[in-house]
């Protein structure tokens, strides 16, 4: 019944662009093939797509030993971590913009981020000392799991603040967001006159972003927190569809308003606090993915949500390819890069004729 009368509030273009849905999903598909085939084959070493093709094939010893430690310990891991990372940073943002119906919304602009950023680096440089006991208890999970925590802190922060009689203002999110991140900036200057060099250059890479360095025990150490963002995607997109119409409506469309809000809150802490402990911080994906695909088919978040799984998973894995082949063999940051790209686009979408409104949301 929500979904239904969702539906019914979007105007005729939006139902136009809706029925593009299923088309753009299978074009987003084979652009994520074609992105993880030039991942797998661009880098300054001699792996190409011809090598990669014989790879494929089951030929592997006509690959040098050499071009198989690449390609299997290097490659095949630094692509499913981007894929991983790129997903979830792009459905965390289209999430937070529907919870929040605001289509500013995101993890990086709000301070997101920068709480799961502090988490992280206060693991690196408390988790030898007072959080030791800690580390050795969880392991591998150490990093991603204080990353979630602090990202959860933040985007419940956040909320409280610029929501105030079940309405969230714009001016309080944004304002809200930029106070918690000097805030956070602030605690994580602290923190580093305490750090050793080998603790500095670990958090240097944090203001960076890179998938430089993936294991596969870096993608296991989030797939279970980037499955938790892409699991609920069908449980909460009618959901969102409704939150629109504010949260009064919502509740009489019988759509249960608090739950909906905590667990989109917890998945896309756990999202984004992952992909921050293990590729630092990667701005604006979560915001130009959205959007973009919002222009090509539509607000509902039934397709949105998959839609910006793979366009987030497509644009990271091209941002790295790039990353890696533009100045080789030397490596540009890869938050640079999708930078470099996504901030010319947010600022076409702010001011073009299409902009950003609240009318491109479900």
């Amino acid at each position: 019944m929500a979904r239904a009368l969702a539906m019914s509030l979007r105007s005729e273009s939006d139902g136009d662009r809706t029925c593009r849905g299923p088309l753009v999903l299978i074009l987003l598909l084979l652009l994520v093939a074609v992105a993880g085939i030039v991942s797998l084959s661009a880098g300054p070493t001699g792996v190409g797509l011809a090598d990669l093709w014989a790879y494929m094939r089951g030929d592997a010893a006509s690959l040098s030993v050499q071009e198989r430690v690449i390609l299997e310990a290097v490659r095949l891991p630094r692509t499913a971590l981007g894929l991983l990372v790129g997903m979830g940073l792009a459905v965390s943002g289209a999430m937070m913009q529907g919870l929040f119906r605001n289509p500013l919304a995101d993890p990086g602009i709000v301070g997101v981020t920068s709480g799961a950023g502090l988490a992280a680096v206060a693991a690196i440089i408390l988790g030898n000392g007072l959080l030791a006991p800690l580390s050795v208890l969880l392991g591998a999970q150490f990093l991603p799991l204080m990353a979630f925590l602090g990202g959860l802190l933040n985007t419940w922060m956040l909320y409280q603040i610029a929501t105030r009689d079940g309405r969230t203002s714009t001016t309080g999110l944004i304002l809200s967001g930029i106070a918690i991140g000097a805030l956070t900036g602030a605690l994580m200057g602290l923190l580093i006159v305490m750090a050793d060099d080998r603790q500095l250059r670990d958090i240097t890479f944090w203001s960076l972003g890179s998938l430089g360095g993936a294991t596969f025990g870096r993608v296991l150490s989030i797939l279970p927190f980037v499955t938790l963002v892409l699991a609920i995607m069908p449980f909460v997109a009618s959901g969102l569809d409704a939150l629109v119409l504010g949260d009064a409506a919502a509740f009489h469309m019988g759509i249960p308003v608090q739950r909906l809000k905590r667990i989109v809150i917890v998945a896309v802490a756990a999202a984004c606090g992952s992909t921050v402990a293990v590729a630092g911080s990667i701005g604006f994906v979560g915001i130009v993915v959205p959007h973009l695909l919002r222009l090509a088919m539509g607000p509902s978040h039934r397709l949105l949500l998959p839609g910006c799984a793979l366009g987030g998973a497509a644009l990271l894995l091209f941002a790295d390819s790039v990353a890696r082949t533009i100045a080789a063999p030397a490596e540009l940051p890869i938050g640079v890069v999708t930078a470099l790209f996504g901030a010319p686009i947010f600022l076409f979408l702010l001011l073009g004729r299409s902009g950003i409104g609240m009318r491109d949301l479900p």
